[in-house]
């Protein structure tokens, strides 16, 4: 065994009579893994956090494209259609309306929250069918 002086046995290791030898340690082994491994772990904690987060802000635009396509397919002013998409997008959003022949699209894009400096943008559009003046949807015969 390494650290006696004087051959030791397998019976005498088995039996626990190693009382003037010295056992070697791990000390030090665990404290370097960890300073190592807890980094990488906080970092990664980081990364899924961030990406929850932007997960949310890309639901949030979908939901104010929808909201804002519904808005301009009920020939709502393009300034009401704005409000309304941006009370359900994002902190900071953009937000756009176009109007062709027959459809209107709402286009939302926004920044994910934290780490700003990343060039990095969630974008959601919406299309809907404009709805003829005086028509009631849903109206039955």
């Amino acid at each position: 065994m390494p650290g006696c002086e004087r051959p030791v046995s397998a019976e005498a290791v088995r039996s626990g009579r190693l009382r003037g030898c010295r056992r070697r340690s791990d000390g030090g082994f665990v404290t370097a893994e960890t300073a190592v491994v807890l980094p990488v772990l906080v970092v990664f904690a980081m990364a899924l956090v961030w990406g929850l987060l932007v997960v949310a802000a890309q639901i949030q635009c979908v939901d104010a494209a929808r909201t804002g396509a519904r808005a301009a397919a009920r020939e709502d002013s393009d300034d009401a259609v704005v409000a309304a998409a941006r009370d359900a997008a994002p902190p900071g959003a953009r937000v756009t309306v176009g109007r062709q022949t027959g459809l209107v699209r709402v286009v939302v894009v926004a920044e994910p929250p934290a780490l700003h400096g990343l060039p990095f943008e969630v974008r959601e559009e919406a299309v809907a069918s404009a709805e003829r003046p005086g028509t009631v949807v849903g109206a039955g015969p």
